[in-house]
Formats: C-alpha cells, sequence, structure tokens
C-alpha cells in the first residue's frame, strides 16, 4: 500500500507539473491555428475582389466591408462610435521585451475610431467592427490607396486594409500575441521591445511613386528616389510607414532581432550575411513578436520568404540596380535558409519601425 501510495504521489507531482505547460501549448497552438485559418480566408477573400476588380475604389471603410462580405461571411457589421457591439471593449497588451521580461498594459480598443488609431494616418478613414460567421471578431481599416491588378494571382490585398481581430471573440484572455492579433496595425507601437527600444511588428505598406518620394523625401529623410522607371519604390514606402528613415531599424536591430528567432548570433551587413542550409527559423519566437501569418506565409507549408528593410540607402543608380538597407531569410520547413543585407527597392519588403 505504501509503495502504491508513493507511485500515486508521484504520478501527481509529474502532473501537476506537466498539464499546465500542456494546456498552455495547446491553447497556443489553437490561437495559432485559428489566426492562420482567418488570415488565409481573408487573403481569398481579397483575391476574389481582385480578379472581380471590386477590391480597390473605395473612400469608406464600411463601403469596403460591405463588398467584403460577399466574400467571406460577416455577421454583424458596427460603426466606429458602436465598436464594443463587435468587439471586446478592453483587451491586454503584453509587450515581450527581448532582453528582460514582458509588460502589460490595458487597451480601449473601442476607442480606435480612425485608421490612424491602427497606426494608418495617412488613409484617412473610419474603422468598422466586424464579426465573422467563425466567430472572430475584428475592427478594421481601409486603404482607399489600395490598387489592384486583375490578371494578378500575387495580390492578396493585404496592404489595402489594417485590423485587429481576436479568434475566441468576446472570450478571454484578449490578449495580444495570444488570442487578439493584428495585420497592418499599430494600437501601441511596440509590438515587442529590446531594452528601452519600441520595434513594431512588420507590416505591409503603399510604395511611393518618383513624384510622391520627391516630394516627401525631405520630410522623410530620404536622399535619393527610384527614378528611370515606371516602378514603385518600396523601401521610400517602407521609410513613409514609419514617419521617417530615423525610425526605420538599423543593421544592427536586424542582426539583435535575427540572433533571438535564428537562437544564434546572425551578423546582418550590406553583402550576403548567411548561408547555411542547418539553419533554425523559430516560428513561436517569431509570433511572440507579432509576425503574424501574413508576413510569414509565402509558399506552401510552412516555406516562407520574410524580408525586412533597414534605415540605410546602398547606392543611387537606377532603381533597376539600386539598393536598400534590408534582410532576407528564405525558409523551407525548419531549417535552412540564407539572407542578404541589400534588397532592390523595386523588390517588396516589410516595414518594420523603432521608437
Amino acid at each position: 500500500m505504501a509503495e502504491v501510495l508513493i507511485t500515486l504521489a508521484i504520478i501527481g507531482v509529474v502532473a501537476a507539473l506537466t498539464i499546465p505547460t500542456l494546456v498552455q501549448n495547446y491553447q497556443t497552438l489553437a490561437w495559432d491555428t485559428s489566426a492562420k485559418v482567418f488570415e488565409r480566408k481573408l487573403e481569398e477573400a481579397a483575391r476574389v475582389m481582385n480578379t472581380q476588380q471590386t477590391l480597390a475604389g473605395y473612400t469608406r471603410t464600411k463601403d469596403f466591408v460591405e463588398e467584403l462580405s460577399k466574400h467571406i461571411k460577416i455577421t454583424k457589421i458596427c460603426d466606429s462610435d458602436e465598436l464594443s457591439n463587435c468587439f471586446a471593449e478592453k483587451a491586454t497588451w503584453e509587450i515581450f521585451n527581448i532582453d528582460t521580461t514582458s509588460e502589460q498594459e490595458e487597451l480601449n480598443l473601442s476607442e480606435i475610431k480612425t485608421a490612424g488609431d491602427l497606426g494608418q494616418p495617412d488613409w484617412d478613414t473610419e474603422t468598422i467592427g466586424v464579426q465573422f460567421a467563425n466567430g472572430t471578431t475584428g475592427i478594421m481599416a481601409y486603404n482607399p490607396e489600395c490598387r489592384q491588378d486583375p490578371y494578378s494571382n500575387q495580390i492578396t490585398g493585404t496592404s489595402c486594409i489594417a485590423m485587429v481581430y481576436d479568434t475566441s471573440g468576446y472570450k478571454s484572455p484578449n490578449t495580444t500575441g495570444k488570442d487578439i492579433r493584428g495585420i497592418n496595425s499599430i494600437i501601441n507601437k511596440c509590438a515587442f521591445k529590446m531594452g528601452s527600444t519600441c520595434v513594431s511588428s512588420p507590416m505591409k505598406y503603399s510604395p511611393l511613386t518618383t513624384a510622391e518620394c520627391e516630394q516627401e523625401k525631405s520630410e522623410l529623410g530620404i536622399t535619393n528616389c527610384v527614378s528611370g522607371t515606371s516602378s514603385p519604390d518600396n523601401w521610400s514606402g517602407a521609410v513613409k510607414a514609419c514617419g521617417s528613415v530615423g525610425n526605420m531599424p538599423s543593421y544592427n536591430d536586424l542582426s539583435k532581432i535575427l540572433s533571438y528567432i535564428f537562437e544564434r548570433d546572425i551578423p546582418v551587413t550590406e553583402n550576403e550575411i548567411i548561408e547555411d542550409n542547418n539553419l533554425r527559423f523559430n516560428l513561436d519566437k517569431a509570433s511572440k513578436l507579432g509576425w503574424t501569418t501574413s508576413i510569414l506565409s509565402a509558399g506552401d507549408g510552412e516555406m516562407f520568404v520574410l524580408s525586412l528593410w533597414a534605415n540605410k540607402e546602398i547606392d543611387s543608380e537606377l532603381a533597376r540596380e539600386r539598393r536598400a538597407g534590408g534582410v532576407q531569410v528564405f525558409n523551407y520547413g525548419t531549417s535552412g535558409g540564407f539572407g542578404f543585407g541589400g534588397l532592390p527597392r523595386t523588390s517588396e519588403a516589410s516595414a518594420i519601425c523603432i521608437y
């Protein structure tokens, strides 16, 4: 009998230590899966709208949402002054710090009235609350500069909206990085921190034309704009999304972020920075930094290409040859990849901002 009691006690101790971890891992997997499925369905709807030429041309978010509802089932739409009828009013903003510990802040999401409140002040559109048939709730703003190409299979529409969404609706924990995720949105400028430095999660942006870049380059701190081609200047668009070159990450910032995610030292320079088939990209750590599936997914399964702009203009030749500071990582499955310190300014990468 004593041996049985001792065995049961040991089992109880082991269960007490392991069950909470197993439950937490299960919840994290459920949140991640729900987010990935939702964003995939949203992208599929945007692709159809692009093909039908109904993706662009709206001046109000509500008009876009009403068209979107024809392609993904929306059960309720709420105006910006009634967001709490579609989305939880309070949420916990959990800021992960790769150097220390996490910080928490309570946010009143009912105050997100405009695109500017989602980190997109240039859009000048209102927010709309939405409830989807699968239980996901969201607050969305539309980009009136959204562009479409009915002949392109590459258009996903992710640059057309800014959004926060909750895969569990009104249910707890109502916490960012768990059931609450974002697409091209900055509610609190810090998606995560490096010491005292706030860093946003990667987001899409609208590239600038040569004329737009020339008009705004002094204010943004840009030296040269793309010229001699009709291709848009993606790097300058990313700079505008961040507010200025000074809000773009340095090579050292990118090195620190990638070193955290890859769990090894990753130096970032202007030239090729890494070529190693044994790289291991930690998707769990990337998720903690607010990197959503819409940023990480660019292929089937776990294959993706991640490109991030930095704050440096490398040269000033024609756009086809010009490059700006950045890093690009190709990942196939859970290992293998390489990156470069310079990216063509006509190749789209994600904007990541520091404050």
